[in-house]
């Protein structure tokens, strides 16, 4: 099940290879994009294929290369690895993303919908944009963190008051090291 609690679309893309292989059919990267707001819910993406898979996981792993980059003190010009992916999601951001438009709902409101079924290339567009506005917006590249739960390697955006957040998800990571926490103590005072 995805769960979108980094903050931003590119950083919940890298989240779905936590703990496995979260987008493992097109059935759930259409899932996947209509949870992440990439689509307003309904849209249409009968036309996703296995291609659009691999152009998602490239995508995801490129943007996972300039991030963790950024996360080790990336200052510097970056090495050639992270300078490939960086060319990577540059030719990616160069397409627009897909074009809403307002329509009047059920309710008489306006809503908004595409108007026509998004490319592939929009979506990574969209995505790739995102991780660009991140990683060059020096107050939000200054907000990401590495969730310190144990064995979780999702990075995050921390607005929290006072930048103490801790964990990618307070249910789920901070939840298993409450656990764990009362665990010790328990065995700590069944040692003594």
């Amino acid at each position: 099940m995805a769960r979108f609690a980094t903050g931003r679309p590119c950083l919940d893309l890298l989240a779905t290879a936590h703990p496995a292989e979260r987008l493992d059919s097109v059935e759930a990267l259409r899932a996947w994009i209509t949870g992440s707001g990439l689509v307003p819910p309904g849209t249409p993406l009968d036309h996703a294929d296995t291609g659009w898979l691999a152009g998602f996981r490239e995508l995801r792993a490129h943007t996972g290369r300039l991030v963790r980059d950024r996360l080790s003190a990336g200052t510097g010009p970056p090495a050639a690895a992270v300078a490939g992916a960086l060319d990577r999601v540059n030719d990616l951001a160069r397409d627009a993303p897909p074009a809403p438009r307002a329509v009047v709902g059920e309710e008489g409101l306006l809503v908004r919908e595409l108007a026509g079924p998004p490319a592939r290339s929009a979506l990574l567009g969209a995505l790739a944009r995102d991780a660009v506005e991140l990683l060059t917006d020096p107050v939000a590249r200054g907000c990401l963190r590495q969730c310190e739960g144990d064995h979780c390697t999702v990075v995050y955006l921390d607005t929290s008051r006072g930048r103490r957040r801790r964990w990618c998800s307070s249910e789920v990571c901070g939840n298993r090291e409450r656990v764990a926490r009362h665990r010790r103590r328990i065995a700590a005072v069944a040692r003594a």
